[in-house]
């Protein structure tokens, strides 16, 4: 998973396609060339083990998706990250979640909203997940500490981002959880928000949206959250204050306005009970690989610019599906696809 070019999906596929990370990363190459790509550079044996010792010195655990106490809801996710590294209360992961989110500048009266609403979640039995930044997910964090607060965050467990809340996120450590999918030392860049944005929505039943301007990341994560199809919830605010246009939209759009921890307990619930589980789209078990070149050149022409349904492109190409998911995997590796949410893939442009 730190090859360069193997994202969460494309992991997923190359194991479900080969059975083992051995057999995958000996693929690779030939794979990439396929594809029209120069060779990634592999990540070797000894690049994992410095890892893992830097964890372990760390304290830290891993949550390797599939096994043991990763998060159940996340698994459920297209891109689940394949590894997450932990630290704290793993505990916590066996509740049901609620994530709250918002905007970083928020208002004094919404973080005291936010910080209310997490505090009487916890008395609920919920755990609050949020993603350590300034305003709304520090003001959450602070009111279910108590109770019980996952921070999924952007860069390495070690690091402590923004660097004001290294007390907070010390305090997460040692009577929370501390999540994160970067290895440690990894700086946060802005390309990391929206990686961890997929966990914080992944994890959870629902989302809470507390303030948030338009375009901003906690919008990013609500959309997360609905494709996933969890429930997605947003506060309401006047229509004079910018920071409140994002929650007025989400709720015009169709998503559940909360007042109070009663109003989130009542959206969340039947979402625990009814829930149906279904494993992301993979290699199907057994599936020839029917005319490789000729898959590769047909999904090709089928891709473009605009994302597509990658159940279309199997349809519309007349080959198996084992066939155009390798013919998906080796332009992956070649650094021509980009693959989107909702299962949705698309030519990078030249």
């Amino acid at each position: 998973m730190r090859t360069p070019g193997i994202g969460p999906v494309t992991h997923r596929q190359l194991i479900a396609r080969f059975g083992s990370p051995s057999a995958a990363l000996a693929a690779v190459p030939d794979l990439a060339r396929r594809g029209g790509g120069k060779v990634p550079s592999l990540r070797t044996r000894a690049d994992a083990e410095r890892e893992i010792a830097k964890v372990e010195k760390l304290g830290a655990k891993w949550l390797v998706l599939g096994q043991g106490l990763y998060p159940r809801l996340l698994a459920e996710i297209e891109d689940a990250p394949p590894l997450l590294i932990a630290k704290g209360d793993l505990n916590l992961l066996d509740k049901q979640a609620v994530a709250i989110v918002g905007a970083r500048n928020a208002s004094a009266a919404a973080c005291r909203f936010a910080r209310g609403l997490a505090h009487d979640l916890g008395q609920n039995d919920l755990t609050v997940v949020s993603g350590l930044a300034r305003g709304i997910d520090s003001a959450a964090h602070d009111g279910a500490l108590a109770t019980g607060t996952v921070a999924v965050v952007a860069g390495g467990i070690d690091i402590f981002y923004p660097p004001e809340n290294q007390a907070r996120q010390e305090a997460l450590l040692e009577r929370g959880l501390v999540l994160a999918e970067m290895p440690p030392g990894t700086e946060p860049r802005a390309r990391h928000f929206p990686y961890r944005n997929r966990i914080i929505a992944g994890m959870a039943s629902g989302t809470v949206v507390v303030e948030a301007a338009p375009r901003s990341g906690s919008l990013i994560t609500a959309r997360l959250a609905a494709e996933a199809g969890r429930e997605v919830m947003a506060v309401p605010g006047s229509p004079l204050d910018p920071r409140a246009q994002g929650c007025n939209q989400l709720i015009r759009d169709g998503a559940t306005l909360v007042q109070n921890a009663a109003d989130v307990v009542e959206a969340i619930r039947p979402f625990a009970s009814s829930q149906v589980h279904s494993p992301p789209a993979t290699f199907e078990a057994g599936a020839e690989q029917l005319n490789g070149d000729d898959a590769l050149g047909a999904v090709e022409e089928l891709l473009g610019p605009s994302p597509a349904p990658v159940d279309e492109i199997i349809r519309l190409s007349g080959a198996s599906s084992g066939a155009v998911q390798m013919a998906l995997l080796e332009l992956d590796l070649g650094g021509r696809l980009e693959r989107h949410a909702g299962g949705r893939v698309s030519l990078r442009p030249a």
